[in-house]
Parts: structure tokens; sequence; C-alpha cells
């Protein structure tokens, strides 16, 4: 069987590419250790507001730990608990949040935090907040019809 040389140039090129991406993929996942989240915090969606830490939200001072601060949030039907929070300039903060309800989104605009809530399960991330300002909470995951009032604020202060 004869093939193009430009046939032959672009398998090449494709099983190339190929081999590249797998190659980077299988070093991140197994060298370098980097997989999806497990999903192992958990917690009773018809006991969250009994359950610590979501039976006290908003921000908690922590002594011990790789960060300074813990930022409770629970999410249900188109709110957040606490509605504003205040988090000191620099602080390296670990946002934990869960919900009641429904799937939520949980997005910090203009930051990199971007989490999805579900119901019973616990989400996590870890950020510091070098930039004094309001930050808006939106939900970026469709949850009902007051879906678009869903917000919330986080202020940096000096």
């Amino acid at each position: 069987m004869h093939i193009h040389k430009f046939e032959k140039i672009w398998l090449t090129f494709g099983v190339g590419a190929l081999l590249v991406f797998l190659t980077v993929l299988g070093v991140s996942a197994f060298y370098l250790g980097n997989q999806p989240p497990s999903c192992l915090a958990t917690i009773n969606p018809e006991k969250v507001d009994t359950t610590a830490p979501f039976n006290e939200p908003g921000l908690k001072k922590v002594e011990g730990k790789d960060w300074d601060y813990e930022l409770v949030f629970v999410a249900q039907a188109f709110a957040y608990t606490p509605g504003t929070v205040e988090v000191p300039l620099g602080a390296k903060v670990k946002v934990i949040a869960t919900t009641k309800d429904v799937i939520h989104g949980f997005q910090v605009a203009g930051t990199n935090i971007n989490m999805m809530l579900e119901p019973g399960y616990i989400s996590e991330y870890v950020t510091t907040f070098d930039k004094v300002g309001e930050y808006l909470i939106l939900c970026n995951e469709y949850c009902g019809t007051g879906h678009h009032m869903m917000t919330s604020k986080i202020e940096v202060v000096e």
C-alpha cells in the first residue's frame, strides 16, 4: 500500500502529539502526584447546621496549621451564610464550604477560587488575599429560580 508523503507527515505528527500528551499526563499523575480531589470529606446534608465547623459559619483564626484563618460558608437555596466577611490583607485562608440542598457553585470573582458545592461533600480551597477590596462570591451552577440573586461578599481590609 502506498501512502502519500503528506499523509505520512500528518500521521507522524498525530502519533507524536498523542505520545507527548500521554507522557505529560503520566508524569503529572504518577510522578508529580497531581490528581483530582477524592471527596474524602463528607457530611450529612440534613445535619449541616449542627455539625462543626458549619454550625458557626464565618472567619475564625486558627493556630498550628499551614493557614492563618478558616473561612466557613454554607450554601442553601439562593443564599450563602455568612453574607459578608472581612478578611485581613495578606492572610492565608482556607475556605471550607458545603451545601444543604442542591448543587451550587462557589466562585470568588477576581481570584482563582472556583468550587462546586455538592450536598454531602465538603469543598476546601487554600488561598492568600493580597489585594485590598471587595470580592463578590457568585453561584455559577444553576440552582433554581433565585439563582441570579445568590451572592455574598469577602472584604479584604488592612
